[in-house]
């Protein structure tokens, strides 16, 4: 079962601390949505992983992209929006896409795996608006307290003196850039297969994103993966 309270995530490893004590005005949020809980032991991810997106301290952020929920399939769902166990096979679609896309962007190879954590080490922080969800049940953990805990930690970044490149796909996650002026946004369609040729292919959002960092005298972001084909 998740802590309680921030601060008994964070002396478990669960979070980082500074995340700790900057996300402590949506504590009760998140006591909330933690007690939502309580009658559900099969949420997803498991515990340990369900605060893996606050690993780092704010400032290493350096873009930021947003997701809804967790993959509601278990096994899948990691903790870092879009990202999966990198055992699950096929991928993801909305995964498939987005690898479809870096290749077109950046002529990366897209990779077998939809295993995003190097990314999360390198600065990119991979956040769901809803950080559980049930077995087989898409969005049933909207409304808990989540959004306001997520709310929290996107005006923590968008107030750090170099804030992070924000990358919002689909109607959900652009209903967020009003909450991050004075960065960088870059809006787009989401990569699901239901709307992905409506406008996400030929985005070209990773390069955007690094052209925006170094823009701003900062170093750009390293897309690649582990090169296992997909194709």
């Amino acid at each position: 079962m998740l802590p309680a309270t921030l601060t008994s995530a964070a002396e478990r490893g669960l979070l980082h601390p500074e995340w700790a004590a900057a996300l402590a005005p949506a504590a009760e949020a998140y006591a909330r949505a933690v007690a939502s809980l309580a009658d559900e032991p099969d949420f997803l991810p498991a515990s340990d992983l369900v605060l893996r997106a606050f690993a780092h301290p704010p400032a290493h952020t350096r873009v930021l992209i947003v997701g809804q929920d967790p993959y509601p399939t278990p096994g899948h769902p990691v903790g870092l929006a879009f990202s999966a166990d990198p055992a699950v096979r096929p991928i993801p679609r909305s995964v498939a896409n987005l690898f479809k896309e870096l290749h077109t962007d950046l002529g990366l190879t897209p990779p077998a795996s939809a295993d995003l954590s190097a990314w999360a080490e390198r600065g990119v922080l991979l956040l769901n608006r809803v950080l559980t969800v049930a077995p087989g049940r898409a969005g049933s953990h909207r409304r808990r307290g989540w959004e306001e805990f997520t709310d929290r930690a996107i005006a923590v970044l968008a107030a750090l003196p170099q804030p992070p490149v924000a990358i919002l796909w689909g109607n959900d996650a652009r209903t967020l850039a009003p909450a991050l002026t004075g960065t960088t946004v870059i809006e787009g369609v989401h990569p699901s297969p239901l709307s992905a040729s409506r406008g996400f292919f030929g985005s070209r959002p990773f390069s955007a994103a690094n052209a925006a960092l170094i823009a701003a005298g900062q170093e750009p972001v390293d897309w690649s993966l582990p090169e296992d084909t997909l194709f």
